[in-house]
């Protein structure tokens, strides 16, 4: 699977697209939204493109009462398969006075038909947590040069994260990151083929909690250590104060759902997710026996189970949901 469509939603707010710079596009205004009223999507073509991303920005910022916006989603910049979004971040660093309702902001909503997840360029990131210490939401797409060192925020509630191959040295990053606020955290972990080369000593800080007391909802997913990920967790001290827990995406198999349910008790989760898996029917009936009496939203989708897929040799291949 790879991701098909662009944001409809982001921040609580409804998606729109900046008009491009083709001849007749511009509106005054008058004829846009209320700048508070969306998340605003800023997005220019990567090759042959008639504006670059700060050009494009600038005319927003023409456009919009930048003072009042409080949701922005960077789509596509000039060369994403190539180029980092230094321009884009060093733009939205330099705006930083511009956006004081900033409250929500991703990096990168950029879909399959202009750049597959695992060829996005990204760069350093942590700049735009730095210029803006209001934000509430902060969301990247991309892993390839990913850069995400350990970082202090103190309003920052949902942080998400989204890879087909996630460096051990950003996850090793984000788990260090000082988040006291933090409510949600989503971390596409991805696949070695594409640079995902974490453990779960990685994630080691995160599963302890230390450095996220109010975490409330946490997503170690679409990885092929989903079974090494669900037997941490089954012991990991962050779990007994979790609301939503979500292992969806990956290699998940009996064994790591198993060790789930003989770990510590799950009974007070809300949800569970563990859509796209390589569970058997009898596991299924299992999570279903144990979980649905306590009232926690089990999320299996049998319409979404994997089979394994097998070589001539035997050898068993299993994937994760987005990977290249």
């Amino acid at each position: 699977m790879t991701i098909g469509d662009h944001l409809q939603r982001f921040g609580g707010k409804r998606a729109f697209t900046f008009p491009d710079a083709e001849p007749g596009a511009s509106k005054s205004r008058d004829e846009l939204p209320a700048a508070d009223s969306v998340a605003w999507r800023i997005g220019v073509e990567s090759y042959d493109a008639k504006e670059t991303w700060p050009e494009c920005f600038a005319r927003f910022a023409e456009a919009v009462d930048v003072t009042q916006v409080r949701a922005l989603i960077v789509g596509m910049w000039n060369d994403a398969y190539d180029n980092g979004p230094d321009e884009v971040i060093e733009t939205l660093v330099a705006a930083k006075d511009r956006l004081p309702a900033l409250r929500a902001l991703f990096l990168g909503d950029i879909v399959m038909e202009e750049c597959e997840i695992s060829w996005i360029t990204q760069g350093l990131v942590t700049p735009l947590l730095d210029a803006f210490p209001a934000l509430k939401v902060f969301g990247v797409r991309g892993g390839q040069n990913l850069d995400f060192p350990a970082v202090p925020h103190e309003r920052l509630k949902k942080l998400i994260v989204q890879t087909g191959g996630m460096p051990a040295e950003v996850v090793r990053g984000i788990a260090a990151s000082e988040l006291p606020a933090l409510t949600h955290l989503d971390l596409w972990l991805g696949t070695s083929e594409y640079g995902g080369d974490s453990d779960v000593n990685d994630l080691a800080p995160i599963l302890a909690g230390n450095r996220l007391p109010n975490l409330k909802h946490l997503a170690l997913r679409n990885s092929e250590i989903q079974d090494e990920i669900c037997t941490a967790l089954a012991a990991a001290p962050v779990v007994a104060r979790l609301e939503v827990l979500d292992v969806s995406m990956g290699v998940l198999t009996d064994d790591g759902a198993a060790a789930l349910l003989t770990g510590q008790p799950l009974s007070h989760l809300k949800s569970l997710d563990m859509h796209h898996n390589y569970l058997t029917d009898a596991m299924r009936d299992r999570l279903r026996e144990v979980l649905e009496p306590a009232e926690v939203r089990l999320d299996l989708d049998p319409d979404d189970a994997e089979e394994d897929d097998s070589d001539e040799d035997g050898t068993v291949w299993r994937f994760v949901s987005v990977g290249e």
